[in-house]
């Protein structure tokens, strides 16, 4: 049913779960030493994120870069793709159900697009499972709330994708928001576990290729260079969602590792945050 409204399930643990300690975290990732700066650096003609998903104390002030592109954009709509950690659901799992809730407010689901992209093919399936104890998505919408108030959204959770199917769930995407103003935010963390080194070198091929929007590229890197990203599925459908936009070119905002926030370099993990525009 629309009205079964999909509840936090990671406020207390990767942002805080109090409204007014979470938008004070938020404003402190803006202005942290790895952060922007400030909440504000709008991207003229952005088409689509690339944004890291872990806690906020490892991953806010890399993900604080790309909600500062994004602020001033006014979109209509936010697809938000990312990957299915539990397994739980179909391969491609669109949430169908009612709002999400959030501590600073909840975000209305967009159901003409939501119906559009079911309609468009078998490669999405209608699902809430996917979606109830996932952060990939969740942790994006504080941040969201904050740049965009509460812009309707629409939830896909990634188990695993081809780059074929990827391009086919892209276009649906594309099609779906037609004329409306809209973004494409993959949800995505990088190199998981390795020494910083290694973790640096690995994300440079991964980004080389989101950089040239080479969706292709960017599943044949990852595989043949064993990159442990979590994300690659949601990163090349929306890569091909913004192409089928009239996307020309992407924009590399920020990179960084849980080493650069911890100091421990040992086993870090990799995040990037990537804006793709016109």
């Amino acid at each position: 049913m629309k009205t079964a409204v999909r509840q936090p399930a990671v406020a207390g643990a990767f942002y805080p779960s109090d409204p007014d300690e979470l938008r004070q975290t938020i404003r402190g990732l803006f202005a942290h030493r790895l952060g922007p700066g400030r909440e504000a650096i709008p991207l003229p003609g952005l088409l689509g994120l690339v944004v890291p998903h872990a806690g906020y104390a490892y991953s806010g002030p890399v993900a604080a870069h790309a909600y500062a592109a994004l602020a001033g954009a006014h979109p209509q709509v936010a697809v938000l793709l990312g990957p299915n950690h539990r397994g739980w659901g179909p391969p491609v799992s669109l949430w169908d159900g009612g709002a999400w809730d959030t501590p600073l407010g909840s975000f209305p689901v967009d159901y003409a697009v939501v119906e559009a992209i079911l309609a468009a093919g078998q490669e999405v399936q209608p699902d809430r499972l996917a979606h109830v104890a996932e952060h990939s998505l969740e942790v994006q919408l504080p941040f969201l709330r904050q740049v965009c108030g509460g812009v309707p959204i629409v939830a896909i959770s990634v188990r695993e994708m081809s780059h074929a199917t990827a391009r086919k769930v892209g276009q649906a995407v594309a099609a779906a928001l037609g004329e409306r103003r809209g973004v494409v935010i993959a949800s995505s963390d990088f190199t998981h576990y390795e020494p910083q080194r290694v973790a640096q070198a690995k994300d440079e091929l991964a980004l080389a290729a989101i950089s040239r929007l080479d969706a292709a590229g960017l599943e044949q890197v990852v595989a043949r260079e064993e990159i442990s990203m979590c994300g690659p599925g949601p990163v090349m459908a929306m890569l091909e969602a913004c192409l089928a936009l009239g996307a020309t070119r992407a924009v590399r905002l920020a990179h960084a590792t849980s080493g650069d926030v911890t100091g421990d370099m040992g086993a870090v993990v990799g995040y990037a945050a990537v804006a793709v525009v016109r």
